[in-house]
């Protein structure tokens, strides 16, 4: 896959007299897309992608995905094109899925707002729009995305992308598609369990509320990912991964999350939350919680060395009185009242003289 990307991107610079004006739909030819009026490419994406152009833009395209990006982001454009071209199937979807997708890089912080509306926060990472089956991402380094690797960003919102896609448009509820794509993607930090069981400890929050207000600010949104990932998590646990390909097969198939949720577990999504919420607390419960914290394992290693310095401390302190009571070689009661003659070396303590 990567030489034949990289035959595609040094054809990228070359002159476009003689080639179609036209930027290639997916699956076609690597084409500079400076040529004045020319679309997006086609496809899966409508009329509004118009807005997605990159100013003196290109494009590598694949049999799945597209990429747009600035000639002094080419590198990076061939890499995530390769990673989406070699993507391992999402969980529950068919290979196939996605497809006809387009990734665009943003080269720089005023085009990434540009290009996602302002609708990404400050610690936003990537957005996907699954409506035009595309993926925006900042080709620059940022502190945007913070712990996350580039690859697992990807994956991310290329499952948000599958997920839609396969669905045919259905509404999907927000705890479903964020838990899918962080479940997709590789799971969640376990080194932030601890802030699972805080949040349920303090009421948590309910799938409905993750559906309908999501939160904006970090601290609390990155809790509502770990809760989300959860969700699916659970799913997993207790029915196996087959069951996610069910409920997905269902739900297209119903047109409807409750009523294929109910068909294939069994049970309501309200009974599901509070066996979730059980799941939970019992999974990452406060034993989970102190040893997964790099804070206690500190504070425990702080307590271990203090402990070896007051036992060190109190050996010292047990010796020095053995010692103390320790019968000398030659004491002092053994010598005369006047003290010894020069040739007299006092009684020998063995005993002997």
């Amino acid at each position: 896959m990567i030489p034949a990307v990289l035959a595609m991107i040094l054809a990228i610079g070359q002159g476009s007299a003689g080639q179609d004006p036209n930027p290639p739909g997916l699956g076609g030819g690597a084409q500079d897309a400076t040529t004045a009026a020319a679309p997006a490419p086609t496809g899966a994406l409508g009329q509004d992608a118009a807005g997605l152009s990159l100013a003196d833009g290109r494009y590598l395209a694949g049999v799945r995905a597209a990429v747009s990006f600035i000639s002094a982001d080419s590198i990076k454009a061939v890499r995530v094109l390769s990673t989406l071209e070699d993507a391992a199937p999402l969980p529950g979807l068919p290979p196939e899925v996605p497809s006809g997708v387009l990734v665009v890089l943003a080269p720089d912080e005023a085009e990434f707002v540009r290009l996602t509306g302002g609708a990404a926060p400050d610690w936003g990472a990537g957005v996907a729009l699954p409506a035009l089956s595309t993926i925006i991402i900042p080709a620059y380094t940022s502190a945007r995305g913070t712990g996350w690797s580039d690859l697992r960003l990807l994956r991310h919102e290329w499952a948000h992308i599958g997920l839609h896609q396969y669905l045919e448009g259905l509404r999907v509820p927000r705890w479903f598609s964020e838990g899918y794509a962080q479940w997709a993607s590789g799971g969640w930090d376990w080194g932030e369990g601890w802030k699972l069981r805080i949040a349920l400890a303090r009421g948590g929050s309910s799938l409905d509320s993750l559906t309908f207000s999501w939160p904006r600010d970090e601290a609390r949104a990155r809790t509502a990912y770990l809760l989300s990932a959860t969700t699916v998590e659970y799913l997993v646990v207790q029915s196996g991964p087959r069951a996610l390909e069910v409920l997905l097969r269902r739900w297209k198939e119903l047109g409807n999350f409750d009523r294929a949720f109910r068909a294939t577990f069994g049970i309501t999504t309200a009974q599901f939350e509070e066996g979730w919420r059980r799941y939970v607390k019992d999974r990452y419960g406060w034993l989970f919680v102190l040893s997964h914290s790099a804070v206690f394992w500190m504070f425990l290693s702080l307590m271990l060395v203090a402990m070896a310095g007051v036992r060190r401390r109190a050996r010292r302190d047990r010796m020095a009185r053995l010692r103390a009571a320790d019968i000398a070689d030659r004491p002092r009661f053994w010598l005369t009242h006047d003290g010894l003659q020069n040739d007299d070396s006092g009684p020998d303590p063995d005993g002997s003289e």
